[in-house]
């Protein structure tokens, strides 16, 4: 996968660059935010005016975006998210961006590493060796968690404090859960619906459930109090930077461009009534049973299906659901032959990235460079139907533990069916 990314599709997308006059620079999703908060706290600057998009234009292209050229981006990277990111980047403001790229890439790789065994103590599982290695080297060799370096995503530090989330709420340590959740929400349209369940699920038992709240909310407010002092008009400005992203990014869901718009939103009403419902139906469950768990990663699975942006980073929010069906499925597999077939169409769906970057590692060697170049999105092909597979995995498991009674474990269900 490495490979494929840099000696395929960064290479045809340079050669793209070179010949239709498209501005690079440092393509680093990290720079806007780190270039906005340098300006907030060292210039006293709003990250989200004009000039500070021209400037954040001018590092991650190389130069301001031409909206006369047909082949410039149109994409403005402005400064798009809560101004209480500040307060993350905070540290790293006064050091040269080309240092700072380099520490992200590494904190970012170590946070990945620490999620799977973060999910791994959430689910309860202690792999043996080779399925441990397995996971590790398919997550680091996914396009996801390749794409997420090279652009220094911010997804990918969201990802783990969602895995550390889980993985304490298990540990009953709910104060700290509900610290890193507001933390998350650096992201908000992937961490809200899933901070609306656990706030639901909190509600429902307060007396013992409380100190989750305590610790999200608490967080949160504090958060929001310090953008406020940093920056008194950063809602209205955030709203505007929010219109203006979906604006240029056209704000399509992963349903949009698999469906239309129309087919979309019939799907998109569907999950959201069935997840809305698994949520209000398992809502007193405890943290360490399956039911809640499975409820956790189906939020999230469901979220990267409706929210409009389909970016394929943040699939790396779907490790859970798979480490989930490595562990759940092939007992259901030995007792229902549709559940073979529609688990085997799924594995090929999310397994087809490392299969067709194979075959172009393979051929490499035996065809021209400009020949490997033009088949630069082989491996993606299949690439955004990755959340909708995620969420039919989840199915069968779903179907067995609403006809079953109550489980006291992640371990229950397999010991169950096998």
């Amino acid at each position: 996968m490495w490979f494929y990314v840099q000696e395929i599709l960064i290479a045809h997308q340079r050669a793209d660059a070179a010949r239709n006059g498209i501005p690079r620079g440092n393509l680093s999703d990290l720079y806007p935010r780190w270039l906005g908060a340098r300006e907030l706290l060292l210039q006293g600057r709003n990250p989200y005016s004009p000039q500070t998009t021209l400037d954040i234009e001018e590092g991650y292209y190389g130069r301001p975006l031409d909206p006369i050229r047909p082949n410039d981006p149109r994409d403005e990277q402005g400064f798009a998210y809560p101004v209480y990111v500040v307060l993350l980047l905070a540290p790293t403001v006064q050091l040269p961006f080309s240092i700072v790229r380099i520490v992200f890439i590494a904190l970012l790789t170590v946070l990945t590493v620490a999620s799977i065994f973060w999910w791994l103590r959430a689910l309860d599982w202690n792999p043996t060796r080779p399925v441990l290695a397995g996971v590790l080297i398919l997550t680091l060799g996914s396009f996801q968690f390749v794409q997420g370096i090279k652009l220094q995503q911010l997804t990918l530090l969201v990802a783990a404090l969602v895995a550390a989330c889980a993985a304490l709420l298990v540990s009953g340590r709910l104060f700290w859960a509900g610290v890193l959740l507001a933390v998350s929400t650096i992201k908000p349209q992937i961490v809200t619906p899933l901070a609306l369940f656990l706030v639901l699920w909190c509600l429902v038992d307060w007396h013992h459930r409380r100190h989750f709240l305590w610790g999200f909310a608490g967080t949160l407010a504090a958060l929001l109090a310090g953008s406020q002092l940093l920056l008194p008009t950063w809602i209205p400005d955030f709203w505007h930077a929010l219109g203006a992203y979906r604006r240029y990014t056209r704000g399509r869901s992963v349903l949009d461009v698999l469906l239309g718009p129309s087919s979309a939103m019939l799907v998109a009403i569907a999950v959201f009534l069935a997840v809305v419902w698994l949520c209000w139906r398992w809502r007193r469950e405890a943290p360490n049973s399956s039911r809640f768990l499975l409820t956790f990663v189906l939020v999230l699975a469901a979220t990267l299906a409706v929210i409009p942006t389909f970016a394929i980073y943040n699939q790396i929010l779907l490790l859970p659901v798979i480490l989930i069906a490595l562990r759940h499925v092939p007992p259901l597999i030995a007792q229902r032959p549709w559940i073979r077939l529609i688990t085997r169409l799924m594995v090929a769906v999310l397994a087809w990235q490392w299969v067709a970057t194979l075959g172009l590692m393979i051929a490499a060697p035996f065809v021209s460079s400009d020949l490997l170049q033009r088949a630069w999105s082989l491996p993606l092909w299949l690439a955004l139907a990755s959340p909708l597979a995620a969420l039919v995995l989840l199915v069968p498991m779903i179907e067995e533990l609403i006809k079953t009674h109550q489980v006291p474990s992640p371990l229950a269900l397999g010991e169950r069916t096998g």
